[in-house]
């Protein structure tokens, strides 16, 4: 009997046969799952020329290419090494979320892992509501947004915020914040952490904690003002990367080539935060998208890319107003709230600032205005 008859033995079927052809390429050996990944090839992040040779060459699922060496894989589906690595990284990593799968979890354990993970609140509380109690570990969310709207500052907040300690409800990690436009500004980072710090001791004083709680708030002002020491044991809770956009309109001309870039990110980044609980949070810029005699503005990259973080949030101005969007989120409701950006960070939107914008003394929002104004009168350049 034909081994390929049964779907059991057709993995390790294939790998026998491919060990006797004895390849002499030793670039990449993929390990044998141990149970049979009946994915579709048609599922995974590579180009679609692509999966159309694999498919021809009668790879049918990702079972069928575990095993396979790279060499073999060119000869075979007719591709290059190039290609053919690209496909095998990405099995490997189907073949460790299935290896992981094995065990199996109910949708109460799920949703009870999900709950312990927490939230990195952003101390806006309209924003934090709407969120579900902050920005949620775990997973990808992405921030739209035209320029001096209040991106990065809202990723310096939580940057900030995810190193709260346990006690005052934070998560006590650590932050890596990958600035690729060069808009980290250090002092504003010192400036929302100094009011992160007052804002904790006035809690312990208002609650009536016992006086042991000031050598946490001790320990939290030190990890904002201290050199920070490289060491093994930090725990990461957050990753931002500010901006995500700014890398791929610049320097690629090959869109097909940019694009599966950006999937296989996305796919990474995808499962770095569900392996290692940590929230990532990318920043995305705006362009001019025309289409039946208007204009109007979309986030960049492209409509694929909106599919690639598990939820998006659209920061956007009406008149002299910051207003931030949940656009997309598999649990929470479409919301819209204000929000304003103060001396002290990223902020509620309070009952006089909605009567009278111009009573703001904070000179933050006067500098991102001007800053809208010129990003507004060069929105045809975009």
């Amino acid at each position: 009997m034909d081994p390929r008859s049964s779907s059991s033995n057709w993995v390790s079927w294939r790998y026998r046969a491919d060990v006797k052809r004895q390849c002499p390429d030793q670039a990449l050996v993929l390990p044998l799952p141990t149970l049979k990944m009946q994915r579709a090839v048609s599922s995974l992040s590579v180009a679609p020329p692509v999966k159309v040779k694999l498919i021809s060459a009668g790879f049918h699922y990702v079972a069928d290419l575990c095993g396979v060496r790279p060499l073999q894989l060119c000869k075979e589906a007719g591709i290059s090494q190039h290609e053919a690595l690209e496909v095998l990284q990405e099995v490997q990593g189907k073949c460790d979320q299935g290896v992981a799968a094995v065990g199996g979890l109910t949708a109460l354990e799920l949703l009870e892992k999900e709950q312990e993970l927490g939230s990195i609140v952003t101390f806006c509380s309209a924003l934090d509501s709407a969120l579900g109690g902050g920005l949620p570990v775990g997973k990808t969310s992405e921030v739209c947004g035209a320029p001096g709207v209040g991106k990065t500052q809202l990723c310096i907040q939580l940057a900030v915020d995810v190193q709260i300690p346990v006690c005052f409800g934070g998560l006590g990690g650590h932050a890596v914040y990958i600035d690729t436009e060069g808009s980290f500004l250090v002092q504003r980072a010192v400036d929302m952490a100094e009011a992160a710090v007052q804002h904790c001791s006035m809690l312990a004083e208002d609650t009536g904690r016992s006086p042991g709680l000031s050598n946490p708030i001790g320990i939290f002002h030190k990890c904002f003002t201290s050199q920070p020491k490289t060491t093994g044991n930090l725990v990461v809770r957050l990753i931002v990367i500010d901006s995500i956009a700014f890398p791929f309109r610049h320097y690629f001309e090959d869109f097909s080539q940019r694009t599966r870039l950006l999937n296989g990110l996305a796919q990474q980044l995808i499962q770095m935060a569900t392996k290692h609980h940590v929230a990532v949070v990318l920043t995305n810029q705006m362009t001019t998208k025309v289409g039946n005699g208007q204009s109007k503005l979309v986030p960049a990259l492209g409509e694929s890319w909106g599919h690639a973080a598990t939820q998006r949030l659209i920061l956007q101005w009406e008149g002299q107003q910051r207003l931030a969007s949940l656009y997309k989120s598999p649990s929470h409701p479409e919301a819209t709230v204000p929000y304003q950006i103060t001396s002290e960070g990223f902020r509620d939107m309070t009952s006089s600032n909605h009567l009278d914008d111009s009573n703001d003394s904070s000179p933050v929002p006067r500098g991102n205005t001007c800053k809208r104004f010129c990003a507004e009168g060069n929105n045809s350049h975009i």
